[in-house]
C-alpha cells in the first residue's frame, strides 16, 4: 500500500552533521505518523525520533538536542538533521510510516529498507 524509500547514507567524522530524507508513496493519504528508528549491530531496533501529522515531535534521550526531525505533508517526506555525531550513532537506520487506523487495516505500519550511516575517523 505505501513504499518507503530512504537516502543514502554515509561516513561521517565525530562531530560531523548527516541529513538523512525519507520519501513514502502510494496510498499516503492517511499518513499520521513518520518516524526514524536505528538498528546497530547485535542491538534491537530503537526508536531514534518521531513526528505525526501535527507536527508533534519525539527524541529518543540520546539524540535530543543533537537530532532533528520534521516532514513536508504536501511531498509526504520525512527528514532527520544528525548533528555532532558520534561514534555510538553508527548503525542502520530505518525509516516507518504509519497510516490512521481502518476497519480493514487497524495497524498499518510500513519501513523503509534501511540506510547504513557510520560515525568513524
Amino acid at each position: 500500500q505505501v513504499q518507503v524509500v530512504e537516502s543514502e547514507g554515509g561516513l561521517v567524522q565525530p562531530g560531523g552533521s548527516l541529513r538523512l530524507s525519507c520519501a513514502a508513496s502510494g496510498s499516503v493519504s492517511r499518513i499520521y505518523f513518520m518516524g526514524w528508528y536505528r538498528q546497530a549491530p547485535g542491538n534491537q531496533r530503537e526508536l531514534v525520533a518521531t513526528i505525526i501529522s501535527s507536527g508533534n515531535t519525539n527524541y529518543a534521550e540520546s539524540v535530543k538536542g543533537r537530532f532533528t526531525i520534521s516532514r513536508d505533508n504536501a511531498k509526504n517526506t520525512v527528514d532527520l538533521q544528525m548533528n555532532s555525531l558520534k561514534p555510538e550513532d553508527t548503525a542502520v537506520y530505518y525509516c516507518n510510516i504509519r497510516l490512521v487506523p481502518t476497519g480493514m487495516s487497524p495497524t498499518a505500519s510500513y519501513w523503509g529498507q534501511g540506510t547504513q550511516v557510520t560515525v568513524s575517523l
